[in-house]
């Protein structure tokens, strides 16, 4: 099997608009974006794990594979996330339809899938996650970006707040994590 840099090299650019990263996230983003994963109740879905940085971590902190979902556009990607993760259950489809995939009542979403300045993505990947997320299951998404992926004035409308776990300088670039609950009245 080749390595993750290597496939993930040629998959960005075989497919340069749908690996919109410029490598695979580092083992420190992958620590900070599945914190308290392993407390959380009901399925995970990750969305976008293109060569399984975070999916292998989620497995390091103790969730069973069975409740672990991963929805990749790439189909080479999809190969060796089947490869590499046995028991996980690996979609071919696009985050967008992740209500389309008969689950509900999911206690954590995390996101690799790039959702800042795209007002599109992020009603039909954000507001579709948490059609299908338990009323207090979170949506965990990376960004490149010091500010929210998410404008506080589309949280507002999508009735959800956002908090930063922090910043990861030790990746590729540097990393914020921001995780989104539903803000409760």
């Amino acid at each position: 099997m080749a390595s993750d840099f290597t496939v993930f090299l040629g998959e960005m650019m075989r497919n340069p608009f749908e690996v919109s990263a410029i490598a695979p996230s580092s083992a420190a983003v992958a620590r900070k974006m599945t914190e308290g994963v392993e407390h959380v109740t009901g399925p995970i879905v990750e969305i976008g794990p293109g060569t399984g940085s975070f999916t292998k971590e989620i497995l390091r902190r103790g969730v069973s594979p069975d409740r672990l979902i991963l929805m990749e556009l790439n189909p080479r990607f999809c190969d060796e996330l089947r490869q590499k993760f046995p028991g996980v259950h690996v979609i071919n489809r696009p985050a967008q339809d992740i209500e389309q995939i008969g689950v509900e009542n999911l206690g954590c979403v995390i996101s690799g899938v790039p959702v800042l300045a795209r007002p599109q993505i992020q009603k039909e990947v954000v507001g579709r996650a948490f059609n299908v997320l338990a009323p207090e299951g979170i949506f965990v998404q990376i960004t490149y970006s010091p500010n929210a992926p998410i404008p506080e004035d589309v949280q507002a409308r999508m009735g959800i707040t956002g908090t930063k776990r922090g910043t990861v300088w030790a990746n590729l670039p540097p990393a914020r994590v921001f995780e989104f609950r539903r803000k409760f009245q």
